[in-house]
């Protein structure tokens, strides 16, 4: 494969058809559209076409790691890469090229920033940040100062490289205090693009002005300052622009911005009507918002610290400028004068926003002064000429404006800090040629001259460096020296000095400058003359022929403006216009700002005027100002280690992602690639690591030459062997190199190494391949032959058994045939003598019947006879005898009715009538009589006693009122806010009842509100664990800076405080502690407090709101389960709401008795008062009244019980059901035997990150089941006294019935009578009710009594115990203060109780020897956790002694001693753990024995006793909470700095899998794994054995199993986050062989994950999107199918990850096929309906928020042994 030049491609790819023979003229090559041409030769010159390089080296990182170093190599090269996977960069040795996409890409994130920070510059793909991290690193190694020098065309991007590098920049070396120098730097950008950068043909935002930032940085490498050089502005554009162009863009932002208030008094409206904004034609530009950008450099210039005053004179001083361009010049007749309108409005505003005469200006606009030795005369000028002289007051007060605002700058950026050392950033125009190239082209191309010397010298000690850094043998390499063409520039009479000499000659002109020009260097081979013209010149540039058009050359060399112009500025009353042109600065900005003044204020003129100078200042030239900058540049860079990005523009349509060969080539010979290129090939351009040559080629070596271990020498005799011309390669040190061409040589016999072993595999298989046929085919011809004879012989089989069937049919059917015939014959005969012998018989049969029945005949006929006889004579006889009986009886009647007639028969009927109805009259009349009598005497009963009752009402009356008519008036509001109660418990049940008709809405709606509520809980959790973080940061950070300030404030003469005596408040979290102490320090104490304490305050505001929320759940809860019990269980609330219902009419009987009892008892008092009776009978009735209400209330709680009594019922039938699992939260709140089951499987971790909360939700539970106890124990007494109540009832019924009985006797009384037996009755009721009270009061009397006597009894044993204190103080300090005396005190031995008694002053020494030096293998084979157990032991005798200071005190100084210890071992794993492990035990302790009933669930009754009884802890326990969060911080981020290093080289590089990867070639850039041996390199073993280092610290130091589970969840997440991000950077990692390490590498973790139990963890899941792109590497990438299953398969990657995978998968071989465009086309078509973030990277650095579940401990306090070692025998078992 060759490269043919081409006039559309430039270079075009061909295939040889036929060998080249020495002396052939041409070639015959065939195209790849197949055609066949034919390539002449220059025999002479013997310059064959350009060989092609291997398709396994297309498409590299590195240019010079292609074989075939040159131009259509590097063409093709850049061009995959851009077009097919859409990389934009490319390494070329130093260099790195990057094309403009014309898009926005999301490779620019912070998460990008993070994955190339630290990393090795060959071990990611090429990226500007990878260069950023290269000069960060080699400033901090070599401590030397550095640039990036990015220079291209404009519109190639070069600005928003250099951007970007100063973004990498302020995030990897953010500012170490708090003035964010770092956000100044980048706001800089903003103001510099506004008013530095304009719309050109060829860039939308293109920088008309080159700039070099120096960014500072100290000791810490922190950035402290920045500076900003500016070199040669662009001034023409100010007043003209060329078509579809714009003037800069700070113009058309003022016009957009002009609407608002504060812009009025600028007087400007659309940039369409002003002629310095308006000469392009188009002022706007796609896509950009002038008014939002307007915006953003306002926010720049106030972060910056320009003062709105100055922003808004900024802003008059650009408006002028627009105003002075639209000022209309009037031509006089004669041609030579021109005049101003003295109502030009422009005009006018110019003068107003600037502060000027308008008199003066509207003259000297016109006018100009000429100075002699001896007069001044004023000139009128012409219109061109006043034109002109406009024009360049315009420019000039732009240009002085630009280097106000970047003097400003500086200011803004500059430090008094000592700078250590700086990175600085050269963004600056590339070599530019037009069609007209003027002056400014020029200075470009001068420069671009000047930095291409640097380049080539740089790249050429480079290559010398290497070579004497691998001890080999170099010739000088010649390239290409471009100082003659500088020299001609600005040598001594050179052009720029020509050009000044003809600037001072007082008629000087171009044409008589570009004569001498012709004269001095006609000679030179870097100049020549147009042969057509005379004012023009050829400079030979490094990159290309550049005519230059001298018109116009001197003119913008003076750069002049009129004196008079400046004099009437210099007058303005705006100081800052005036400052503009003040004396002490040149005319002209030189650029070369260094930013040295400390003031960011404006310089004041001086009162004194100064000197007049002559007419034109002796100023300098415009191009001596250039070279004299451009000097220093060259010398600043000089002294710094460069670092090259070179900008390409692919096309200049700005079409995203088109590539134009040409305009690539173009650039590519400018920017020096090319000639980096041309350097490389003339040495060893190709260079490989033993290791990785051995890794590569180990195919081409012979198997004994392996027996050698010495990887070296194999290599050695393998190249000597294969390359038989020793000048092709070199022995290095570590490196061996190569001449261009040999690598691909060497690929070729790996190539047909691997081919003839492909053939041989493939012959092998297609051997076995044909057998397996055959045998195939053998035994289906068996099978076939077996079933054909099977078959013919079953056929046969077939044909003998139909044979036989037909004979026997056919003897079955002859058989059947005459058996049928016989049959018939034998038919016939029998039926013949059948109908024979029935005819006779039938004969003799008839004979026989007619003689039967002439007998019967006979028999009935004499019957008939004898019968008709017998009833004629019976007949007759009864006729007779009837006749006789009537006759009778008609006589006897006849009788009868004449008797009946008679008188005397009456008279016996009405004998004794009268009698009886006289006696009746006469009982009527006396029963008469007797009611009479009876009604008298009711009525005068009744008078008498109605009498008596309204007596005694009175004397009521009048008793109450003595007594007191507000008691009467208490007890009706009492029993009205008693019914008003009970109808609201009606009430409620009614609105429970109706809310029961919507379950299944609620309870969704509950879900849904719980499911939100644990969301915003875990958001708010998260958060707080931020700010808990943030504010462990924050106080890393003051206690540096308090170690410095200490540093800084040790002078000889101060006195600084002991360490010992600084407060030990200072560093606690407890928000009631106060400090004493005075000075800087205790002042920064306090802020970080009252920080702390406002955080501490809203969470407990959060905790707050969480509380009620929870409340609230629970009523939903309690509600939504009624309504499950209303929906589920009809019957039963059927039944319950029946037995509701009679239990409340029985409630309404017992109150209208109750009521009838108070007015008996009311009449009875009266009556009692009247009888002078004691008056506690109105005590009584009190007492009924009380006892009625409670009973009321009792009934209330019986309502209440049988509700939840409804629900648990409920409750306990669904919970056995699984469909009702989702209501477990819910029916937990209401008890049931099932519910203890539920809460043992549930987690109630979520609810706080210690469990607090949910050991107290559980504790709630168990308090509501006690509660359910004693209301069901409440409702039995309630029932018995009900029953009670009952039973008085119907005695009091059987009384009503006694006295009913009684009156109606008294009725029947006399009225003395009557009377007497009412009083005896009275006075038996009273002496009965004086019984009752006296009983009361013996009742009470004895109560009282036992009372006295209980306290009597504990005031005797409080003094007892109060004398044993004192006798214990007494002895104390007696063996205190008489230690000389030595007394045996004989003590009984009691039980130890679990307490630790230390003195006040020995807490220092418990917390040093506890906790300060306290080692963790000191406490090996001990308790776990015993620091934590002492402690609280400790604690507990401080609450036991109630001694509150003592508490705080101890609790302070731990939590401080902790914080100390920690931030003195910040990276020792193990202290970390010991102090996590050890602070969640103390804080599991004071939560176990709080007292509070949730967390003692799970105690003994030993434990129980171990209580704290005085103080409650809970401010504390969350302080140490957050002290447990920030350690646990500390512990994942040492076990990542400890993992991180060895997860890229465990996971991707290294060789799990023997012999599976390959190495590729690999250019300049070295890679980490390239090192020989892999010095650097981890296996994946070695990080699996630090994970069991860090389970086995962890375990062995008890930490609770579920932080361990939460640790390695968020080290695997760390292990996927890298390596996914390093395989999404790096393109040699993405290959096949690389996909099966890593599954390999992932089931080792997988396994391990298993084998120590922590698969439950959920780290497998989030290894996920590992997994899925090791899958995606090893799938099929070709038809639409596999874009399906990859589609399918990659759920847990996004959309950018896979395409970003596909385009940097590489063959390792060229049996692999590479993934074409149009199958990534293809994926991304549909996955577009993914809704993925745009992040392509993973946040390594996330952490998932920490959870604390409550542990509760099995120790019992008395049960710890405290070992010697801890040297603690001050402590006091108790």
């Amino acid at each position: 494969m060759v490269w043919i030049p081409d006039p559309d491609e430039v270079w075009r790819s061909a295939e040889l058809t036929k060998d080249y023979k020495e002396g052939d003229k041409s070639l015959q090559l065939r195209l790849e559209d197949d055609t066949i041409v034919q390539y002449p030769i220059d025999v002479q010159g013997n310059q064959l076409p350009f060989l092609r390089n291997p398709d396994i080296l297309v498409g590299e990182n590195d240019l010079t790691a292609l074989s075939y170093l040159h131009e259509p190599a590097v063409l093709h090269n850049l061009k995959v890469r851009f077009l097919e996977s859409n990389h934009i960069y490319t390494y070329c040795g130093i260099v790195l090229v990057a094309i403009n996409p014309y898009e926005q890409l999301p490779i620019y994130g912070q998460d990008v920033i993070y994955a190339y920070s630290g990393q090795n510059m060959g071990d990611m793909d090429p990226h500007i940040f990878a260069v950023a991290e290269e000069a960060y690193k080699q400033m901090a190694r070599d401590e030397k100062n550095q640039s990036i020098i990015v220079s291209g065309e404009s519109g190639a991007g070069k600005t928003v490289s250099a951007k970007y590098a100063m973004r990498y920049f302020a995030t990897v070396g953010g500012s170490a205090s708090d003035t964010n120098i770092e956000e100044k730097v980048l706001a800089s950008s903003p103001i510099m693009e506004a008013i530095g950068n304009a719309k050109t043909t060829r860039n939308d935002n293109s920088s008309r002005f080159g700039k070099y930032i120096q960014i500072g940085f100290d000791k810490r490498y922190h950035i402290i300052g920045a500076n900003m050089r500016t070199y040669l502005l662009e001034k023409s554009r100010v007043v003209f622009q060329a078509d579809d162009e714009r003037n800069y863009h700070i113009f058309y932002q003022l016009c957009a911005a002009a609407s608002l208030p504060e812009f009025k008094e600028l007087a400007l409206t659309c940039a369409e009507d002003f002629f310095y904004a308006s000469q392009g034609g188009d002022t706007s530009i796609e896509g950009v918002d002038d008014a939002e950008d307007f915006e953003k450099t306002r926010q720049a210039f106030t972060l910056l610290g320009v003062r709105e005053s100055h922003q808004i004179s900024i802003f008059k001083i650009i408006a002028s400028i627009l105003h002075l361009g639209n000022v209309e010049i009037q031509s006089e007749r004669d041609g030579d004068s021109c005049s101003i309108s003295p109502e030009d409005e422009h005009l006018n505003n110019f003068c107003r926003l600037l502060g000027v005469e308008h008199n003066q200006m509207e003259h000297w606009l016109c006018h100009r002064k000429l100075v002699t030795t001896s007069e001044t005369y004023v000139k009128t000028m012409s219109l061109q000429q006043v034109v002109n002289a406009r024009n360049a007051l315009a420019k000039h007060i732009y240009a002085q404006l630009f280097g106000w605002i970047v003097e400003h700058i500086n200011k803004a950026l500059h430090t008094s800090l000592k700078q250590h050392s700086f990175i600085g950033v050269l963004d600056i125009y590339g070599f530019e040629t037009f069609e007209v190239n003027s002056f400014e082209q020029f200075c470009i191309n001068y420069a671009n001259e000047k930095l291409q010397q640097q380049f080539n010298s740089h790249v050429f000690k480079l290559e010398q460096e290497e070579y004497m850094k691998e001890q080999i043998p170099w010739t000088l390499i010649d390239f290409y020296d471009n100082q003659p063409c500088i020299d001609l520039i600005e040598a001594k009479l050179g052009i720029l000095d020509l050009l000044d000499e003809e600037c001072k000659v007082p008629k000087g002109t171009d044409q008589n400058w570009a004569q001498k020009l012709y004269d001095r260097h006609s000679g030179s081979q870097h100049f020549q003359k147009p042969r057509m013209s005379n004012t023009a010149f050829i400079v030979v540039h490094f990159a290309d022929k550049v005519e230059y058009l001298s018109d116009g050359f001197l003119e913008k060399n003076r750069d002049t403006v009129y004196e008079e112009q400046i004099n009437i500025l210099k007058a303005s009353k705006f100081p800052l216009v005036a400052d503009l042109f003040h004396d002490d600065k040149d005319s002209v900005h030189a650029s070369t700002t260094s930013g040295k003044s400390s003031s960011s204020k404006i310089n004041i003129r001086s009162s004194r005027p100064p000197l007049k100078a002559p007419n034109k200042e002796h100023k300098k030239t415009v191009g001596h100002q250039f070279r004299t900058s451009l000097h220093l540049l060259m010398e600043t860079l000089n002294a710094t280690t460069p670092h090259y990005v070179r900008c390409i523009k692919p096309n200049d349509k700005k079409l995203p992602f088109h590539f134009d060969p040409k305009r690539a080539v173009q650039q590519l010979r400018a920017c020096g690639v090319l000639e980096t290129i041309r350097i490389s090939a003339a040495g060893y351009p190709s260079r490989w690591a033993y290791h990785d040559f051995f890794n590569r080629y180990r195919v081409l070596v012979k198997k004994r030459e392996l027996a050698n271990t010495d990887k070296k020498a194999i290599c050695k005799s393998v190249l000597e062997s294969l390359i038989k011309d020793p000048d092709k390669f070199q022995f290095g040190r570590t490196k061996i190199f190569f001449r261009a061409g040999q690598v691909a040589y060497l690929e070729k016999l790996r190539a047909d190494k691997f081919r003839a072993a492909t053939i041989m595999i493939q012959k092998t298989v297609r051997g076995w391949l044909q057998r397996v046929k055959y045998r195939r085919l053998k035994w289906a011809t068996l099978t076939l032959q077996r079933y054909c004879r099977g078959y013919l012989a079953r056929r046969l089989a077939e044909h003998l058994r139909r044979t036989h069937a037909a004979v026997v049919f056919q003897k079955q059917y002859r058989m059947r045939r005459a058996r049928l015939a016989y049959q018939r014959l034998r038919r016939a005969a029998l039926v013949i003598q059948a109908l024979v012998r029935g005819t006779f018989v039938r004969r003799i049969y008839h004979q026989v019947l007619r003689e039967h029945k002439a007998t019967i005949i006979q028999k009935h006929v004499r019957g008939w006879m004898a019968r008709r006889r017998f009833q004629q004579l019976r007949g007759a006889a009864i006729v007779i005898q009837c006749a006789f009986r009537r006759l009778k009886a008609k006589r006897e009647l006849k009788a009868l009715k004449i008797e009946a007639r008679s008188a005397e028969h009456l008279k016996r009927l009405n004998v004794g009538m009268e009698n009886k109805v006289v006696q009746l009259q006469r009982k009527i009349d006396d029963q008469n009589k007797e009611f009479k009598t009876l009604s008298e005497q009711l009525s005068a009963v009744t008078s008498t006693y109605t009498m008596e009752v309204e007596k005694l009402k009175k004397e009521l009356g009048h008793y109450q009122q003595s007594q007191g008519e507000d008691g009467s008036l208490r007890l009706q509001e009492e029993v009205e806010t008693l019914r008003t109660e009970l109808e609201r418990a009606h009430s409620e049940r009614k609105i429970l009842e109706d809310c029961a008709c919507f379950p299944d809405e609620f309870a969704q709606n509950s879900v849904k509100e719980n499911l939100l509520m644990k969301k915003e809980l875990e958001e708010e959790r998260s958060r707080y664990q931020n700010l808990v973080k943030e504010y462990s940061r924050l106080e890393q950070r003051y206690d540096n800076l308090r170690d410095e300030m200490t540093i800084i404030k040790q002078t000889p003469g101060h006195r600084r405080n002991p360490s010992n005596q600084s407060s030990l408040e200072s560093d606690s979290n407890y928000p009631s502690i106060s400090t004493s102490e005075v000075g800087d320090t205790e002042d920064k104490a306090a802020m970080d407090m009252t920080v702390f304490l406002k955080l501490q305050k809203r969470v407990r505001e959060l905790e707050q709101e969480r509380k009620k929320m929870q409340t609230q759940l629970e009523k939903r809860e309690q509600q939504d389960s009624k309504k499950v019990q209303v929906c589920e269980g009809a019957g039963n609330l059927a039944y319950n709401s029946l037995k509701r219902q009679e239990l409340e009419s029985e409630n309404k009987k017992l109150k209208n008795e109750l009521n009838e009892l108070r007015k008996a008892m009311a009449d009875q008092a009266t009556q009692s008062d009247s009888t002078h009776s004691s008056p506690d009978s109105y005590s009584l009735l009190l007492n009924q009244l009380k006892l009625a209400n409670e009973e009321l209330e009792v009934r209330k709680e019986e309502v209440l019980i049988l509700r939840t009594q409804i629900v648990s019922a409920d409750q306990r039938r669904l919970a056995g059901k699984s469909t009702v699992t989702r209501w477990q939260p819910w029916l937990g709140l209401l008890g049931g035997d099932s519910r203890q089951q539920i809460c043992k499987t549930e987690d109630w971790g979520y609810l706080n990150e210690d469990g607090e909360l949910g050991l107290a939700y559980q504790g709630l539970k168990q308090v509501a089941r006690l509660l359910e106890a004693q209301l069901q124990a409440q409702s039995r007494e309630h029932e018995e006294e009900v029953e009670h109540l009952k039973a008085q009832v119907e005695a009091l019924k059987e009384e009503m019935d006694k006295q009913q009985q009684t009156f109606c006797q008294t009725l029947l009384l006399s009225p003395e009578a009557q009377v007497e037996f009412g009083v005896q009755q009275e006075i038996t009721r009273l002496t009965n009710e004086n019984l009752v009270s006296s009983r009361a009061q013996l009742d009470l009397k004895e109560l009282v009594e036992k009372l006295e006597k209980n306290e009597k009894k504990l005031k005797k044993q409080l003094k007892i115990y109060m004398k044993k204190v004192q006798d214990l103080e007494g002895s104390v300090g007696l063996k205190r203060h008489e230690l000389n005396r030595q007394v045996t005190v004989q003590r009984k031995e009691k039980d130890f109780q679990g307490m630790l008694e230390y003195h006040k002053e020995d807490e220092a020494l418990l917390i040093r020897n506890l906790v300060t030096d306290l080692k963790p293998q000191m406490l090996a084979g001990t308790v776990p956790c015993l620091p934590a157990y002492i402690l609280y032991m400790c604690i507990r005798h401080a609450d036991y002694i109630n001694d509150d200071v003592k508490v705080h005190s101890l609790l302070t100084s731990t939590i401080n001693g902790i914080k100390k210890v920690l931030k003195k071992h910040n990276e020792n794993f193990e202290m970390t753990s010991f102090w996590l492990s050890n602070t969640c035990r103390l804080l599991h302790c004071l939560k176990q024995y709080s007292g509070d009933e949730g967390f003692m669930t799970q105690n003994t009754t030993k434990q129980n006793e171990h209580c704290l009884k005085n103080f409650d802890l809970t401010e504390y326990r969350q302080v140490l909470s957050d002290l447990s969060i920030q350690i646990y911080q500390q512990l994942i981020k040492i076990a990542e700095g400890v993992l991180q290093p060895m997860i890229v080289s465990a996971m991707l590089e290294n060789e799990s899998i023997q012999g599976l990867s390959g190495v590729k070639p690999t250019g300049y850039r070295k890679r980490t794994s390239s090192m020989a041996d892999g010095d650097n390199s981890y296996c994946l073993e070695a990080v699996i054995r630090q994970m069991n280092s860090f389970h086995t610290v962890m375990c062995d130091q008890g930490l609770d199993p579920e932080i361990i589970l939460q640790v390695f969840k968020q080290l695997f997440y760390m292990i996927n986050a890298v390596t996914l991000n390093n395989l999404l950077l790096r393109k040699d990692v993405c290959s096949w062989s690389t996909g099966m390490q890593l599954r390999y590498n992932i089931s080792q973790l997988e396994e391990w994950l298993r084998g120590r139990n922590l698969h439950q963890s959920g780290a497998v899941q989030t290894m996920e999107p590992l997994i899925q792109a090791a899958q995606l590497l090893q799938l099929k990438k070709k038809t639409p199918e596999d874009a399906e299953a990859i589609c399918s398969l990659c759920t847990s990657l996004s959309t950018q990850q896979i395409v970003k995978i596909l385009n940097l998968y590489t063959p390792l071989n060229e049996f692999e096929e590479r993934v074409t465009v149009a199958f990534i086309r293809t994926i991304q078509a549909q996955l577009q309906e993914r809704n993925d973030p745009q992040q392509l990277l993973l946040d390594f650095k996330h952490m998932f928020p920490v959870l604390f579940p409550f542990n509760p401990s099995s120790l019992t306090m008395d049960s710890i042994h405290i070992p010697a070692c801890l040297n603690l025998e001050f402590l006091n078992e108790v």
